[in-house]
Order: structure tokens, then C-alpha cells, then sequence
């Protein structure tokens, strides 16, 4: 799936986000033969660095300045914890940090939010422990960070060299190798020794697995009034009222519906009464979707269908072959990885307990 193009930005979370559809975009100013570009003037690169000193909190280190910084290569690289692209994207930073920290490199990841339960840091906190991010994390609820860098995507990758100049960035994932060789290159530049010209080797699997981009039909869709597309249900959405919600007879492709006791907000769904279910009619190896409990620590268990059977050998990490799970934390869930063939598929999630809140569902 193509980066999150953040078209407006609004504290303390985005106003308005769209898909950005094609390829990432890049533009690097490195004086290496593969790269093309401008050099990006060196107080760009200080103030948006300057602009550190107003993280909200920061997790696994003592707060970074841009002085501090000075004289090391850094690698600043925006996430939010639920976007599917930057979960792809994160094997291959992990590694950078791991490879590159003791020759310069200074891994930083700005986590800016996407939905309101991210700017809780105690959610922060939790995901970067459980998805092993160990290098330094500025927390940046009021997106101060993003808009000091002109920021425009989850995920996003900055290079800054010792000079605290930006010489590379790069929206979206992919051009890993691309990336890596900038790195290298300013690490030298800034007098390191023994560079490897050898990119990572990561093993991505469970969430963090590459995208099966050549039967991948299905976008990113949100669930909450303000952003969806396609919902099928009749009548359509009662905004922020509860209502008694059916599935039409037939789906087509990329069409969703609500079955069940549902209030619709504006960056959600909420389940009123248990039995309620979602359906969705999709095209990709991977189904993920951003759900959790609307009272933390209340766990609601849901099954999963698709065309209507247990997924069995499409099941994906958060369900079983029969698909049974529970929804324990406010996150994304892989909840279908089809082994083959690929064909649009109908999917359901029948959740067996209210309380559910329903986000996004993302594929890959």
C-alpha cells in the first residue's frame, strides 16, 4: 500500500488524511552518483532539528537537542503505531540502528499520531516495547515535529548529516537499499571508518511482512464517518446516534457494511450491543484492521470469517484457524494472510461482547 499523505494537520491529530496513490516520492541532497537532487539549505535542517526540544515526552532516552546532535549522522524517521506502511518499513530501521549506532548514527523516531488513542502515551509506550523499538522515540501529539520538518507521510525518513543539514528523504515504503547507501555515505563523510557497503538483511514476518503488491486491490478504508468510502449498508450512517444497522444483500468489491447495534463517530465505529459484525468485500493476501476496546484493559473476544468459512491456512498472528481472537489493546490486527490464490474474497468479524470500537482496515 502507497504511504499516508497527511493533506491537512490539526492538533492534536490529523484533520484530514488521504492515501497517496503511486509511487514514494524522494529527494535527497547526498553527492552520490545514484542520487539525484538539490541540496536542501543547511538552516532547513537545524530549525526543523531545533524543533526536538518541543517533544511532549521521550521514550527510551533523555531528551535529544539539536546541539547535542551535533556531529552525528541522524536518521529521523515519523511513525504512528497503527499505519501498516510503517510497520513494513520498520525491520529495516531496527536493523540501520543496530548496524550504524556505533559509527555515528542516531536513530530517532517521532511518533506523531493518526487517531485520538495514540496521543496516549501509555499506548505509545506499550507498542514501542512490544514492537521492539529501542532507539530514541519523540512523542509529538500536537504534530510541532512534523510540521518544523513540512512533513507529509506516515512513515517518513530524513537524513540529516553532521552538520544538521537534510541531505535525503524519503515517503512511503521501499528503496531500502537506496537509503542505506545514503547512510553509509554520510557516515563517511563525517569521518566514520569501516563502513560496510553491505545493505541489512532483515527477516520480516507476522505484521512487519512485506506487501504482496501484484494482487493488491484493496486501499486503505476508514470506519468513522469523516473518511470513509463505500458503505453499504442501506440507509447509510446515522452520524454519532445509535442504529440498528443490516448488510445489503451482495457486496461488490471494496464495499463494507455494519450488521448489529452501531454507533458511527467521526474516526470510528462503535459496537453498542454484542453480536454486532463488519463485513467486507476485498482483494489482497492481507487483511489488517485498527480496532481495540473503548474501555481499556476489557477485552472482547470476535471470530472471523472469510466467504463465510474459518480462515484455517488464511488466518492471520491475531486469530486462530478457526478464526477466534480477542481484541486486548488499542492496535492494528492481522486477521487475514491468504496462502493462494489470490480472488476477492468476503470477510466478517463478528464481535462477541459491545464495547468494540472499529477504526481502519488496511491490506497488504
Amino acid at each position: 500500500m502507497a504511504a499516508i499523505l497527511a493533506a491537512a494537520i490539526g492538533a492534536p491529530i490529523a484533520g484530514f488524511v488521504s492515501e497517496m496513490k503511486g509511487q514514494p516520492m524522494t529527494s535527497t541532497g547526498a553527492r552520490v552518483p545514484f542520487l539525484h537532487g538539490f541540496p536542501i539549505g543547511p538552516s532547513a535542517g537545524q530549525n526543523a532539528l531545533a524543533s526536538l526540544d518541543r517533544a511532549n515526552e521521550w521514550l527510551n532516552s533523555p531528551a535529544l537537542t539539536s546541539e547535542s546532535l551535533r556531529g552525528k549522522v541522524v536518521l529521523v524517521n515519523f511513525w504512528t503505531y497503527t499505519c501498516i506502511n510503517w510497520r513494513r518499513q520498520l525491520p529495516y530501521v531496527r536493523a540501520w540502528h543496530e548496524k550504524y549506532k556505533d559509527q555515528g548514527l542516531v536513530v530517532i523516531g517521532i511518533h506523531a499520531p493518526e487517531f485520538e488513542f495514540e496521543t496516549n502515551t501509555a499506548n505509545v509506550r506499550w507498542a514501542a516495547e512490544d514492537m521492539k523499538v529501542d532507539y530514541p522515540v519523540a512523542v509529538d501529539n500536537n504534530h510541532t515535529i512534523w510540521r518544523a520538518f513540512e512533513n507529509q507521510a506516515w512513515p517518513a525518513l530524513y537524513l540529516i548529516d553532521a552538520q544538521g543539514r537534510v541531505r535525503h528523504s524519503f515517503f512511503g515504503e521501499g528503496s531500502y537499499e537506496q537509503s542505506e547507501m545514503v547512510i553509509q555515505a554520510l557516515l563517511r563523510e563525517a569521518g566514520a571508518t569501516s563502513v560496510s557497503d553491505k545493505p541489512v538483511t532483515v527477516d520480516a514476518r507476522a505484521h512487519e511482512a512485506a506487501p504482496d503488491w501484484a494482487n493488491l486491490k484493496s486501499l486503505e478504508n476508514y470506519v468513522g464517518f469523516e473518511r470513509t468510502e463505500n458503505f453499504a449498508s442501506p440507509d447509510g450512517v446515522l452520524r454519532d446516534k445509535p442504529r440498528l444497522y443490516r448488510p445489503p444483500a451482495q457486496l461488490s468489491l471494496n464495499e463494507w457494511a455494519l450488521s448489529g447495534e452501531w454507533t458511527v463517530k467521526r474516526d470510528a465505529a462503535a459496537l453498542n450491543k454484542a453480536g454486532g459484525s463488519v463485513t467486507y468485500r476485498f482483494h489482497a493476501r492481507d487483511l489488517h484492521l485498527v480496532m481495540g476496546p473503548a474501555v481499556r484493559g476489557s477485552p472482547i473476544k470476535f471470530r472471523v470469517l472469510i466467504d463465510g468459512q474459518p480462515p484455517s491456512s488464511a488466518r492471520g498472528v491475531d486469530v486462530d484457524e478457526q478464526g477466534y481472537g480477542t481484541v486486548t489493546e488499542q492496535r492494528m490486527y492481522t486477521l487475514i494472510r491468504q496462502p493462494g490464490p489470490i480472488a476477492d474474497r468476503q470477510f466478517e468479524i463478528e464481535f462477541f461482547g459491545s464495547g468494540a470500537e472499529v477504526f481502519a482496515f488496511t491490506f497488504g
